[in-house]
């Protein structure tokens, strides 16, 4: 029988779609939109393939794009009714459910049935790739490291791809908060592979998770021909980079970063980079500035897209644009619509109300666009009591803790605006502790010792604020290397 790369056996595979496929994973792995070409090579060599066929379905879902699930469950449906899945073996028969449980919107029996495949299949590395992304997108931060740690042991880390298994294990333990572990994996990982695009963004979230700023810097503009550009994780890293020159002071090179690699007119309008624009926006925002013709920009963007319920991370960051921009008109009319799905008044062919995301709009995302919608008409109070309440469960509507700061960020905003400014001190406090070297963390305690008369220690925040803020910069505005 036929094996890949990894020594898995490849049930109705031939060597030239084993080959297609073994491409594709590692196009996968390395973020690269080869993996589209390669998957169609897989089906077109191999129709009856069960592997090829939930690698197809799985691609249509990592993006978090309607149209292309919609596409990939209508592909799917007619793959299912001429197989019979039941008889397949034990491998491809988990991957075909898992992706089906997928395309029906439970992405959490997707992620334990990958899960089970990877205890028996270890090896499998599009099993552990799809479901660490799964992990993910439903802010599972303890099995998003779990997982991988649990399959490492079958692997050599100095094998070919190794290395990768190391750096989607930096990044589960870096949303796990073991930062030093995190690091030294993410580091590890790359040194393996120059081109782990994935263990790059992982060492770069330790360091923006430990508001080691400089240091995030340093590492991104000396890795910069590696991820900059190419792959489907560049305009997130060039995010990361633009939070740091906001740390560093600097919004004019944020925004300049914001319109060259983020959003601009030539930008193909994924869900994915959207949202990444919009949460950078936001904390220019929160900052006091009004990038007024950009906000235009990206709330036409999310617009012209008209999604249909699909993934209410997205929403929030959908709404935050709409508020961004003043149209609180179009961000009231997305509130009101996903309140009429979840009460079945709205129907959809391709877009079945579906358990996941279900839960998290109810639960997360719906409460999240209406504090945003607040904030934009000045009620802070609302925002305080609609965010206060979910500030530790953020996580359960996915994403990473840098990306889920927007929200917290402005519940924080927004305790100061009120004048509750007991649960600012505990919001600061819980920060500081963790992030002692921010330029934000220390400008928000001068804005709280600010609205208690506490001219002394405002006066002492604001030093801490620019002592940090210029270690930053300096990094910033060092040549690159």
């Amino acid at each position: 029988m036929v094996t890949d790369r990894y020594g898995n056996p490849m049930h109705a595979c031939s060597s030239e779609t084993t080959g297609h496929l073994d491409r594709a994973v590692d196009a996968l792995l390395h973020f690269s939109p080869e993996v589209e070409r390669a998957v169609g090579d897989a089906l077109e060599s191999g129709p009856d393939a069960p592997l090829a066929h939930a690698f197809a379905a799985y691609l249509g879902l990592l993006g978090t794009e309607p149209g292309e699930a919609a596409a990939s469950r209508r592909r799917f449906r007619r793959y299912v009714s001429g197989a019979d899945v039941t008889a397949l073996p034990v491998r491809e028969r988990l991957h075909v459910m898992a992706a089906g449980a997928w395309l029906a919107g439970d992405l959490g029996r997707a992620a334990g049935l990958l899960e089970e495949l990877s205890a028996a299949y270890p090896r499998d590395a599009l099993a552990l790739a799809v479901g660490h992304q799964l992990d993910f997108f439903t802010g599972d931060a303890v099995r998003l490291r779990d997982r991988i740690g649990g399959a490492l042991s079958a692997w050599d880390t100095a094998e070919p791809n190794g290395g990768l298994l190391l750096g989607m294990y930096a990044f589960g333990l870096e949303e796990s908060g073991h930062y030093r572990q995190a690091e030294e994996a993410g580091l590890a990982a790359v040194e393996r592979d120059p081109r782990d695009v994935w263990a790059i963004h992982a060492v770069v979230h330790t360091y923006e998770m430990q508001g080691r700023v400089p240091q995030g810097i340093a590492y991104l503009d000396t890795r910069r021909p590696q991820w900059a550009h190419d792959n489907y994780l560049d305009v997130h890293n060039w995010w990361h980079y633009a939070l740091y020159a906001l740390e560093a002071g600097d919004t004019d090179a944020a925004l300049a970063v914001y319109d060259a690699s983020i959003h601009h007119d030539g930008s193909p309008g994924l869900a994915m980079q959207l949202l990444d624009a919009a949460a950078l926006l936001w904390r220019v925002h929160l900052a006091g500035t009004r990038p007024q013709a950009r906000w235009e920009a990206l709330a036409d963007a999310w617009e012209a897209r008209a999604d249909p319920p699909f993934y209410a991370f997205n929403d929030v960051h959908a709404v935050m644009s709409y508020a961004g921009a003043g149209r609180l008109a179009a961000a009231e009319r997305l509130v009101a619509d996903r309140r009429r799905w979840l009460s079945g008044q709205r129907t959809d062919a391709d877009t079945a109300v579906t358990l996941t995301n279900q839960r998290m709009t109810a639960e997360i995302g719906l409460p999240a666009c209406e504090a945003l919608l607040a904030h934009a008409r000045g009620d802070h109070g609302a925002v305080v009591e609609l965010l206060w309440p979910l500030r530790r469960r953020l996580h359960e509507f996915g994403g990473s803790h840098a990306q889920r700061d927007a929200l917290q960020r402005t519940l924080l905003d927004s305790a100061l605006g009120s004048g509750r400014h007991d649960l600012a001190r505990v919001l600061i406090s819980e920060r500081t502790g963790l992030r002692p070297d921010s330029t934000y963390n220390w400008s928000a305690r001068a804005r709280l010792a600010d609205a208690l008369g506490d001219t002394p220690r405002a006066e002492e925040a604001r030093i801490r604020a620019r002592t940090t803020a210029a270690s930053a910069a300096e990094a910033l505005h060092r040549p690159s290397p």
